[in-house]
């Protein structure tokens, strides 16, 4: 006989936003039962995520930093023409210790091994045939890949290296586009773990998805003995392939996906249209979450469709400058998009990477002489918002 209690908040996949929602509920709602299930065997470690300290409302940032992993105090970037350091705190969170509080949290609620067969908006049924019921229901399986919107991609492939010395630096460089370009818009990031040990990520802005591997470890390495660095070890190997946002019919893409459920993290579409970072996003929706009301599939699926058509709304403008960088601007001269906003006031690049550009800060970016030809700018600006650009 199954004695054990209800299920309140089913969460199916444990990535970033189901895990974060999993340990807010816990945090402000502890007599709830909160069940995650996982398509895979085990967690991994696979996975660092970023944000600027700016992102972040104040009460979000109050319960996100003591689970940070690292914390800093800025961040350098370098372009050819263009050195800075900006004083924005910057923070990363590893899937590792995701998935540690998780586990803590949840102990044998958290299951890993679990296919999904089928799932509606109060029970997901299990391809051992296990049903499992619950008021809330959140698909947080990863993005739904659909023609109703239009994309580019960040790819990057990133290595944990131990050094066999100290390295020197004392915050993490986010974009190096000093080394040469290739395949589109092309920077090395660098965080400084340790005095000994390096996450270098070789980062490529391309129209398309494919990522070799391979090459662009081989390209981290390099980088790695350019600047004198001698590697001990090579601890390992993360990669991913980030939707970057030129337009699209949202409307659409909801349609598109069948299972009535809540959704979260980048299958709601909750991420910043031109960095990829979906923390800050994922941050806040864990947050709205364990505050609501109510806590049923629909009410919460509401809630979520409401956020997302709002972040859809407001990142507009970002959406245009994305478009400018991949239909203006020739791949190998993409970094000057990139240069040429780097020079702005440390305030105006910290709403933008918040996604609160005021009006003049839309038209300090995009005055004066564009970096990119004029008569290409103006055609990225006619590119219709709701139709897929090829």
């Amino acid at each position: 006989m199954n004695t054990a209690p209800p299920i309140d908040v089913l969460l199916v996949g444990a990535g970033l936003a189901n895990s974060l929602i999993a340990i807010r509920l816990r945090s402000l709602r502890p007599n709830l039962r909160i069940v995650m299930i996982e398509a895979r065997p085990a967690a991994d470690d696979a996975h660092t995520w970023c944000l600027f300290e700016t992102d972040l409302a104040d009460a979000d940032r109050a319960w996100v930093r003591p689970m940070l992993d690292h914390h800093w105090d800025g961040y350098d970037v370098a372009f050819p023409d263009l050195r800075r350091t900006l004083s924005t705190g910057y923070g990363c969170l590893t899937s590792r210790t995701l998935a540690r509080e998780v586990e803590r949290l949840l102990g044998a609620d958290m299951r890993y091994g679990c296919t999904v067969a089928a799932m509606d908006a109060t029970s997901v049924t299990l391809a051992d045939q296990e049903q499992m019921e619950a008021s809330l229901v959140i698909d947080g399986r990863g993005a739904h890949r659909s023609d109703a919107v239009s994309l580019a991609w960040q790819k990057f492939v990133g290595l944990e290296l131990r050094l066999s010395a100290q390295h020197g630096l004392v915050r993490p460089i986010v974009m190096d586009a000093t080394v040469p370009q290739r395949d589109g818009y092309r920077f090395i990031y660098v965080l400084p773990l340790s005095t000994d040990t390096l996450l270098i990520e070789d980062t490529r802005y391309s129209a398309g998805a494919d990522l070799d591997q391979d090459d662009l470890s081989d390209e981290v390495l390099s980088y790695a003995a350019a600047q004198g660095w001698v590697v001990d070890s090579v601890l390992r190997r993360e990669s991913g392939v980030l939707p970057i946002t030129l337009g699209g019919d949202p409307d659409r893409y909801w349609s598109e996906i069948a299972e009535p459920t809540a959704r979260s993290g980048l299958r709601a579409l909750l991420f910043h249209p031109v960095t990829g970072y979906s923390l800050p996003e994922a941050i806040g929706l864990a947050s709205a979450i364990a505050a609501a009301p109510a806590l049923s599939t629909p009410a919460i699926e509401t809630m979520v469709r409401g956020r997302s058509d709002a972040l859809w709304r407001r990142n507009g403008y970002l959406r245009l400058l994305n478009r400018m960088m991949f239909k203006a601007a020739e791949p190998g001269e993409r970094y000057r998009v990139l240069q040429r906003f780097y020079h702005l006031p440390q305030p105006l690049v910290e709403r933008f990477y918040a996604g609160r550009l005021t009006w003049g800060d839309r038209l300090r970016i995009l005055s004066g002489k564009p970096p990119v030809p004029v008569h290409k700018a103006l055609g990225a600006v006619r590119l219709k918002e709701d139709r897929p650009h090829g």
